[in-house]
């Protein structure tokens, strides 16, 4: 078996299709930065990033003031607080990254398919001597790349800016965890990139897809940890008099559950824990049971990405399943003149 697979590898027609999805992956890159709308986001991204620092470092100075005043220090990892910190008139980096993040992943994927059937550069592209699955793939791979490269320079750019303009000195650890902050988010933003792949894919019109990206993304944003409370409330009535503390239980496992469905909700819960690294649970049992006890200390970064795993494998296991039922359509699907 292993030797049939390094024939195939090695054979005329895998050459060619590895040449053909090098040369398809390079075509889609280079269109994903010559458009404009990337760079509108991009650029929108790094002034809302700037603008968010700035807030933040405002907000922590009068914080040191009154501090100072009062004899008592502020905490340690300061530096991380620049991401995680809103200003007075305005949310934090974040904040910001969460909410408007999946727009970008959409904005990149929800015409990559029909867009080229609408131009009939589909059939064109299909009828190559590469593999039909490869166009999908170097779709997403680029998109993705894209994403990587964007959320890294605007991270690094106002992680540099708030150096400059704090003058905190960061610690080691710090600079670890802002990196693996930019990881998780480029793996939150594909999740949305691979979705509106599917939508591009299932529909014949680039606004449909985008309609439909945008009300999914409007419904697990901000609807689905409505009705996650209304049904945990419908179904454990803990204000009711008979309410005890295993119905207090099944309402709080049902609405976080539920909750956890959504790519944002996970997000902000791994955000949480790597960007303070005084969180020590997410689960308010646990926080309930220690506090008591509980010494304060903070984190090390191994014992973070620990409590929050299980969120990135989830974050990661819906961008795959995404793009798995993207791929399943895409080649099935029609593709005719």
């Amino acid at each position: 078996m292993w030797t049939d697979f390094c024939t195939d590898l090695q054979s005329d027609d895998s050459r060619t299709n590895r040449h053909g999805f090098k040369v398809l992956y390079l075509k889609e890159f280079a269109d994903i930065l010559s458009s404009k709308r990337f760079w509108v986001m991009f650029f929108l991204f790094l002034l809302i990033g700037i603008v968010s620092v700035r807030g933040a470092i405002s907000t922590i100075g009068q914080a040191s003031q009154q501090a100072q005043q009062q004899g008592a220090s502020l905490t340690d990892y300061l530096f991380l607080t620049l991401f995680t910190t809103s200003g007075s008139s305005i949310y934090s980096f974040s904040t910001f990254v969460g909410f408007l993040g999946p727009i970008f992943g959409i904005m990149l994927g929800f015409d990559a398919i029909n867009n080229e059937a609408a131009q009939g550069t589909l059939n064109r592209l299909a009828a190559q001597p590469i593999y039909r699955d490869t166009i999908i793939n170097a779709k997403f791979l680029a998109g993705a790349t894209a994403v990587f490269a964007a959320v890294f320079a605007v991270g690094l750019w106002v992680t540099g800016l708030g150096l400059l303009i704090s003058g905190i000195e960061p610690q080691p650890e710090e600079f670890v965890r802002i990196v693996v902050f930019l990881l998780v988010s480029v793996i939150y933003i594909c999740v949305w990139l691979a979705i509106s792949i599917l939508f591009s894919t299932i529909s014949r019109h680039a606004a449909t897809s985008a309609l439909a990206c945008i009300a999914l993304w409007l419904f697990l944003t901000m609807f689905l940890s409505l009705f996650a409370t209304g049904l945990a409330g419908l179904l454990f009535p803990v204000n009711s008099q008979s309410a005890t503390i295993s119905t207090a239980l099944g309402y709080y496992n049902l609405q976080v559950g539920i909750s956890r469905i959504s790519p944002y909700y996970l997000f902000s819960e791994v955000t949480q824990v790597l960007m303070n690294p005084n969180v020590h649970s997410l689960d308010i049992m646990s926080t309930l049971a220690s506090q008591d006890s509980q010494v304060a200390s903070y984190l090390p970064i191994g014992q973070s990405l620990l409590q929050i795993w299980p969120q990135i494998v989830a974050m990661f296991a819906e961008m795959v399943a995404g793009f798995a039922i993207a791929y399943i359509c895409f080649m099935k699907k029609e593709i005719r003149a």
